[in-house]
């Protein structure tokens, strides 16, 4: 795997570290970020005033094998970091706390809508099928975000009584994936559709025979490599600090395949349910309409 290198980083760390013509190069570069990106070798030591074999030390200083591979990983290194070197201004009555509360969760609210818009029944009720009938249930995701949300499935698809669990961990998905058959469904959940690990663990369980459902953006490479693709494309928003729409969308979704898969079996889901709120009577001896499991 290629490691990924913070040059940004690196470079506010340069001063006192770097020799004195060195840092003179590193101290143009941090306030020409982005013109550095396209500048020539000669061009760089020109505008410095210092030899090119100086600038090659200086990339090298940084980890880098010269001043072309600087150049690629300053490139992808400001792709991903410019939204909070330099982020959209933030309107002033967003960081008020008196309205702070309401302006979250409007950016929620606005997410499931847009949720709601592109939620094709279809899709839907090919998935809500397969996992109704499917004997165990896998549940994937990578980083965060989708592993937060595939750790909610299991727990939500359990209670259904049907055997389910989630794995975050690349060598166990592709382990767990490996073992499933005809009868098993493994729901691989990305908002890029991109993670090596997940696409991997996907065309595992495809070539034993498993059912591969995936909650990610359309025309993904992990899209195309599921039987059921639950499409949904969600922008995000350009407040660096606002809470990302793609997790409470993937929540949502969940939860609609889990209350589509307890209604096509009433009565074991009734059961399992009941079972486990009796269960629980001694811890939570309260009565009533409360949610399973405090």
């Amino acid at each position: 795997m290629q490691r990924a290198t913070d040059i940004i980083s690196q470079l506010n760390r340069a001063p006192g570290i770097l020799p004195a013509r060195e840092q003179q190069v590193a101290d143009y570069v941090v306030e020409h970020l982005e013109d550095v990106t396209a500048i020539a070798l000669s061009d760089l030591a020109k505008q410095v005033g210092v030899s090119e074999p100086t600038v090659i030390r200086f990339c090298r200083s940084l980890g880098c094998e010269g001043f072309r591979d600087f150049k690629i990983k300053l490139a992808q290194n400001l792709a991903v970091s410019m939204q909070y070197l330099a982020p959209e201004p933030i309107e002033d009555h967003i960081t008020d706390p008196a309205v702070l509360g309401s302006h979250v969760i409007g950016t929620i609210i606005d997410s499931l809508r847009l949720l709601r818009e592109q939620l094709a029944q279809s899709d839907i009720d090919a998935a809500a099928d397969a996992l109704a009938g499917a004997r165990q249930i896998g549940f994937f995701g990578v980083g965060g975000g989708s592993s937060t949300v595939a750790f909610d499935a299991a727990n939500r698809f359990f209670r259904l009584g049907i055997p389910a669990q989630s794995q975050n961990d690349g060598y166990l998905q592709r382990m767990l994936a490996s073992t499933l058959g005809e009868e098993d469904v493994i729901v691989a959940i990305s908002t890029s559709g991109r993670p090596t690990e997940l696409i991997h663990s996907a065309a595992i369980a495809r070539q034993y025979g498993a059912t591969v459902i995936s909650l990610t953006k359309p025309d993904s490479p992990l899209a195309a490599e599921s039987d059921i693709v639950i499409g949904l494309i969600m922008p995000e928003s350009p407040d660096i600090y606002k809470p990302t729409a793609t997790r409470h969308v993937f929540m949502a979704t969940i939860d609609v395949l889990a209350t589509a898969v307890a209604r096509r079996n009433p009565v074991r889901s009734k059961e399992k349910l009941r079972r486990i709120r009796s269960s629980l009577l001694t811890l939570l001896p309260t009565v009533g309409r409360l949610p399973i499991g405090d």
